[in-house]
This record gives C-alpha cells, structure tokens and sequence, in this order.
C-alpha cells in the first residue's frame, strides 16, 4: 500500500476477527514506533506487546473505552515515566501521539485496523503489566483485521473541510 492509502484507510477499528497476526508484522508496527519522532530524541518511551487472551482482557478494563481491547489480536501498551511536571508530561504524551501514529499507519499499510485507548486505572494496568514504579500506562493500541470490513482508502471521511480548519497567516 501507498503511505497515501495508509493514512486514508486507517481507521478506528472497533471489531476485531479471529486471525492471529504475523510475528512479522508486529515486529514493523513496533519498529514503526521506535522510529517515531521523539522530543530532543529523548526516547522517554517502553512498548509492552499484549497476546495473550487473559491479559488482553484484564487489560481492557483500565478505561471503559478500552473494552475493544478484550477482543483484538494483539495490544500494544505505551509506557511512559511518570512525572508530575505538566511540561514533561506534556512533551511525553506529545512524543508517545507520535509513536502511536506511526504504529497505526504502519499497521493500516499491512491491512490491519487499529484503534487507541486511554487509561484510567493506572493501579490495575500497573498489575496487570507488571510495570516498575516510575512508569505508567499512558495509552493502549489495539491491534487486528477487522471483524467488519476490510481497510481501504476512504473517499468521503467523517471530517469537516479543510477549508473550516485550515487559516492562512492567520486566524
């Protein structure tokens, strides 16, 4: 698939089916996020890959937008130090946007959906994924083919026009 194609198939996959996904292709969407662009190529990042079904589950459960989790073919858990510095968290989850962006094009060019989920129970995440001290569960990205339709450029998406968000110069 063409990087265009990618970005304008690439879309929020909320069923998943059954198929496993290759150890290859994981291994890209994770290279796709280890040459993500970092602040100050800092790298303030970790990448916890999730098969197994049981974590999957317990997994899904840190958000209750995150229950798409449960039923995908693989997760992966962005994780991040923790800081109570606005400025340092704010650069971070900037960086670990970055990373997730790349996976999810990645994973469209392969024809696998995916779709992001935030965490709220940061207690149960830290169990789950046995995380030390100092770092968090930031985000999770599920990963599968889709269980409805298969990914194909999207020539009408749900978006307002460029011309209703775009200023030129200025506002």
């Amino acid at each position: 698939m063409e990087t265009w194609d990618a970005i304008t198939a690439r879309r929020a996959t909320k069923e998943y089916d059954t198929r496993p996904l290759a150890d290859t292709d994981l291994e890209r969407i994770l290279e796709a996020a280890r040459r993500a662009p970092s602040s100050s190529n800092n790298q303030r990042w970790d990448f916890v890959l999730i098969r197994n079904r049981g974590q999957l589950e317990r997994i899904s459960k840190v958000w209750p937008g995150a229950a798409h989790i449960a039923n995908a073919a693989a997760a992966v858990g962005l994780v991040a130090p923790f800081s109570d510095d606005l400025r340092l968290t704010a650069s971070i989850n900037y960086d670990l946007g970055q990373a997730a962006m790349s996976m999810m094009i990645a994973a469209a060019d392969l024809g696998i959906g995916s779709r992001t989920a935030s965490v709220q129970d940061y207690a149960l995440a830290a169990e789950v994924l046995r995380l030390p001290d100092d770092r968090r569960l930031t985000w999770l990205l599920g990963l599968g083919y889709p269980g409805d339709r298969p990914l194909k450029p999207i020539k009408n998406p749900a978006r307002k026009p460029l011309e209703e968000i775009v200023h030129h110069d200025r506002w």
